[in-house]
């Protein structure tokens, strides 16, 4: 199972949906049957690690995201995933404008595995540190749904 967070410009967000959902992963025995990732519509910040902030908000929680760096989107992501989940309207918007008639992937809002269908995680990039402390509740929130529904899809491991 492959799944790939999706923001503006992935350095916010979406590395910290991969940061905290990685974490859930490894506490529920999960790590090595799913593969995560993130990235962003923008290549304004590829090769970049996350922003500062945000960095900073998740290592508070145990969460280290100091090892990602940005990236785009790409065409084989499609491809590749089985789950390409964006942080809001606009970045939906973007990936379904991309996205290939024959992907079978699961395009979505992250936030819907919250129960919260049709909200946006909000971009904490112009504001203050709370942002980005919502941003880790809002995550955090829907990554429980997500392991629940990945769960029920993974076979037993034997």
């Amino acid at each position: 199972m492959r799944v790939l967070f999706v923001c503006l410009g992935n350095i916010c967000r979406s590395p910290t949906a991969e940061g905290v959902f990685r974490r859930r992963l490894e506490e529920r025995g999960l790590a090595g049957r799913v593969e995560v990732d993130s990235c962003g519509i923008g290549a304004w910040h590829v090769g970049k690690a996350p922003d500062p902030r945000a960095m900073e908000a998740a290592a508070r929680r145990g969460v280290d995201l100091s090892a990602l760096r940005a990236r785009q989107l790409a065409d084989g992501d499609f491809a590749r995933f089985d789950y390409l989940l964006a942080m809001d309207h606009d970045n939906l918007a973007a990936i379904e404008a991309r996205r290939p008639a024959e992907c079978e992937a699961h395009v979505g809002l992250f936030l819907a595995f919250a129960g919260y269908h049709g909200r946006a995680v909000p971009d904490p990039y112009f504001g203050g540190e709370s942002g980005f402390e919502e941003v880790l509740d809002l995550v955090e929130a829907a990554a429980g749904g997500l392991i629940a529904e990945l769960e029920a899809r993974l076979e037993p491991s034997s």
